[in-house]
């Protein structure tokens, strides 16, 4: 039995959806004392802070929920029948080592609603703990049922010990470290380093609207998050046409680009990361000097964009770092991913996502979206292309019975 057991479903979602009502709020005051701290910890600004918690607890809605549940249950209640055929796993263990802003809090959630009792390591900036404390306030069983600490790798293996599932976000290094230590007592999900990329129709570059809506997306989704996240946009191929100026498509981004870093203001940079846009912003003057690409950037290297830099080489995951690459099809984009290896998450996209399926389903996208929401992905997304609550349940098959 675990602390959730005699609980319903519906009854844990509807907590946790108005415990997440609060702290969209930014006046909230549990809210307004981690914004600081999250700032510091990751060196974004506090208005893509601001954006991260609105975008994470706006999506965290009761019926968002049960939604997602009902769609990989079969029935948001599954859990509730008196004989189950669905039930929680035990003890999950979530840890969270990634810049991500609040990146296991949906995991959370979700192995909450599937009733077990689970276990968060927390950032300095305590967002998790807080947001758990509110949780209690809204329902008394969650303190029993969650606990949420900050431990250091020479405690690891005592918390980890009864674990029936750790879940990792992190680089590979630290995924294949925790599976290899607990290899044998614990099943490990790992969701590793990944990238994201977009591309612009013809269609949309024809229409100067669409066009602009389109570039102010991209650089957006370029922006948030100093190019971090698995959602960030390191590669923007665009539709090569005769009647098209690439250099002036490249201007116009970066003119976005530079919109961007007022409504974002960068973050704190390293003194390697500052060296490195430098070098490729050098590198990419004295290719256009030879007549092949350019470079765009403001006159504090905010941000760089890079024009048809050698395709041989991978996108730079620098921050608010774009190639911009043109090409005559989008098999020209699978190559590219493929010829780099490169682990998508998202592929953002002009016009009608779904009419991408197929691209996306070749260099192993997990989400297509619109430029401009790939950093806003719904709750019911499959993160790294994964289930959000199967993965916290196990099935009761019995012989004889119709299931």
């Amino acid at each position: 039995m675990t602390a959730l057991s005699s609980l319903s479903t519906r009854a844990i979602a509807t907590a946790i959806g108005d415990a997440a009502t609060r702290w969209c709020d930014a006046d909230f005051p549990p809210r307004v004392r981690v914004t600081e701290d999250i700032a510091e910890r990751t060196g974004y600004s506090v208005p893509a802070v601001e954006f991260a918690l609105d975008a994470l607890f706006g999506e965290l809605r009761t019926a968002a929920l049960l939604e997602t549940i009902g769609r990989e249950l079969g029935d948001p209640a599954a859990l509730d029948a008196p004989t189950p055929r669905i039930l929680p796993l035990g003890r999950i263990a979530i840890l969270s080592s990634r810049t991500t802003i609040g990146v296991a809090i949906p995991a959370m959630c979700f192995a909450l609603c599937a009733k077990n009792d689970v276990l968060v390591k927390d950032r300095e900036d305590r967002l998790v703990a807080a947001f758990a404390e509110t949780l209690g306030e809204e329902l008394e069983a969650f303190d029993r049922a969650l606990h949420v600490e900050n431990w250091d790798a020479r405690h690891k293996g005592t918390r980890l010990q009864d674990a029936r599932l750790i879940v990792v976000y992190g680089n590979d290094e630290t995924i294949a470290n925790v599976t290899s230590e607990h290899a044998g007592s614990a099943r490990t999900i790992g969701f590793g380093s990944r990238t994201s990329i977009g591309f612009l129709g013809a269609a949309a570059q024809s229409e100067p609207a669409a066009r602009a809506v389109a570039l102010a997306g991209a650089a957006r989704d370029a922006s948030l998050y100093e190019g971090d996240g698995c959602m960030s946009l390191h590669a923007l191929f665009f539709e090569r046409s005769s009647a098209g100026d690439p250099n002036a498509l490249a201007a116009e981004f970066a003119a976005a680009m530079e919109r961007a870093a007022i409504e974002f203001p960068v973050g704190t940079r390293s003194t390697s990361q500052r060296a490195a846009m430098l070098q490729e912003r050098n590198l990419a003057a004295f290719r256009a000097a030879a007549g092949n690409g350019a470079a765009f950037c403001d006159e504090h290297l905010s941000f760089l964009v890079l024009l048809a830099p050698p395709t041989q080489e991978p996108p730079k995951f620098l921050p608010r770092t774009v190639v911009l690459l043109p090409v005559g099809s989008l098999e020209e984009i699978a190559a590219y991913v493929e010829r780099h290896a490169l682990p998508v998450e998202c592929l953002g996209v002009t016009g009608t996502p779904r009419s991408y399926a197929e691209l996306a389903s070749r260099i192993g996208a997990a989400r297509i979206a619109p430029l401009g929401e790939m950093q806003r992905p719904p709750l019911g997304a499959h993160h790294g292309g994964r289930p959000r609550i199967a993965e916290y349940v196990r099935f009761l098959d019995v012989d004889g019975e119709h299931l």
